[in-house]
């Protein structure tokens, strides 16, 4: 990014290396990449796709998914030309030191934490609106956040993302079979459950929209979310073995991740009109909700491990950097990556407890802090080349 590269020439220093020890890093392949970055990627965003279509209509609604789609594909493959100039950068708090100074250092880590604590916070909650569907509400939905919380702390406590690889491909799997279980069990029944029985369905979709301003901003703001993973992409290719192989992990991730986004989006809308579900998997009735939340469940339960763990991380080194115990298995190293852990957790949880609606924490989170972390540094850098006439 010339941007950045002008900033580090007429600058005195650079900004402190966040990198974690060696023996931390350097471990998932490609193919073990593609799997981090579908996990943050695919999760809870296709959850709430199809309500986006019916807010924005079919037409609009899949044109703005590609756009995004493609903005971001964009600003992810820029992030491996930024980290190629800049090895020493770990995380997006470092490029928004170096983009910005220490001001934004401190604002684009603001931003990365709370995207991904709030993300954390929905994927317990989807795992709590799973047990309550498995179990017939056999406890109130408050215990099974608390269940959700245990279970997220617990996959989020393994150190390394190279010990999370294999986890977050099971996960992606998962919850892509949920998914597409669902969206099969649409076309083929009578109508939505939540349709009216005491007329002729017909589905009700709209080829076009007409939406509120505050209705579609929120809409789009919910595409963002589904695409927003840039800020994790940073720590990912950092823990790469031949980070020269990330932008062929990189487009077959996105590929996939538009692919599926589109099929699950277009057929589910299609079919079940204005009586979707949210999240979408209770979108086919009782039983099917069951199945599909049942299989689905792990990949949820990986969404919420992957950004406790990658939130986490990024507190641990930055308290850690520079000291004997980052890289040694210390009591203070121990106690701090677990106290990380469990703190990241409970502000999730509490997250979660408190805005208990699926939908308004997608948006929420999409709207605060997505762009920031996925169009607005590449954004900074056209500019830039705009202005210089580097085309």
């Amino acid at each position: 990014m010339t941007f950045v590269q002008d900033n580090i020439t007429s600058t005195k220093e650079k900004p402190p290396v966040s990198m974690p020890s060696d023996h931390e890093v350097g471990n998932v392949g490609w193919i073990g990449t593609v799997g981090l970055m579908m996990k943050t990627q695919i999760g809870l965003g296709v959850l709430s796709l199809p309500s986006v279509l019916d807010t924005l209509g079919l037409i609009p609604g899949v044109i703005i998914l590609c756009v995004i789609a493609g903005i971001t594909t964009w600003s992810d493959y820029m992030v491996g030309v930024f980290k190629r100039n800049h090895p020493d950068v770990y995380g997006v708090d470092d490029v928004g030191q170096l983009l910005f100074g220490r001001i934004g250092k401190e604002l684009f880590a603001a931003a990365f934490m709370g995207q991904y604590v709030m993300t954390a916070g929905s994927a317990m909650l989807s795992l709590s609106i799973g047990f309550n569907s498995l179990s017939n509400h056999g406890a109130c939905t408050a215990v099974f956040v608390a269940v959700a919380f245990v279970l997220v702390l617990a996959c989020a406590s393994l150190r390394t993302l190279g010990n999370i690889t294999w986890v977050a491909i099971t996960g992606v799997f998962s919850i892509i079979t949920g998914v597409l279980i669902v969206t099969i069990s649409v076309s083929v029944q009578d109508q939505p459950p939540s349709a009216p029985t005491d007329v002729v369905w017909k589905s009700d979709y709209k080829l076009i929209g007409d939406p509120s301003f505050l209705e579609a901003v929120s809409a789009i703001a919910a595409i963002v979310f589904a695409y927003a993973g840039t800020g994790a992409f940073f720590p990912i290719i950092a823990e790469m073995k031949d980070p020269r192989q990330y932008t062929r992990a990189l487009m077959v991730c996105q590929t996939l991740v538009t692919i599926v986004y589109v099929v699950v989006a277009v057929v589910v809308y299609y079919y079940c009109g204005s009586y979707i579900a949210s999240p979408a998997l209770g979108s086919a009735g009782p039983m099917i909700k069951k199945v599909a939340y049942g299989i689905a469940l792990p990949g949820l339960l990986v969404s919420g491990g992957l950004l406790t763990h990658v939130s986490s991380k990024y507190i641990f080194v930055r308290a850690l950097r520079g000291t004997k115990h980052l890289a040694s298995n210390s009591v203070i190293h121990w106690t701090s990556w677990l106290g990380c852990t469990v703190g990241i957790s409970l502000i999730a949880y509490i997250l979660a407890s408190a805005i208990p609606v699926f939908g308004g924490i997608v948006s929420l989170a999409g709207a605060l802090f997505g762009t920031l972390l996925s169009f607005q540094p590449i954004g900074c850098d056209l500019h830039h080349r705009l202005s210089r006439l580097q085309l």
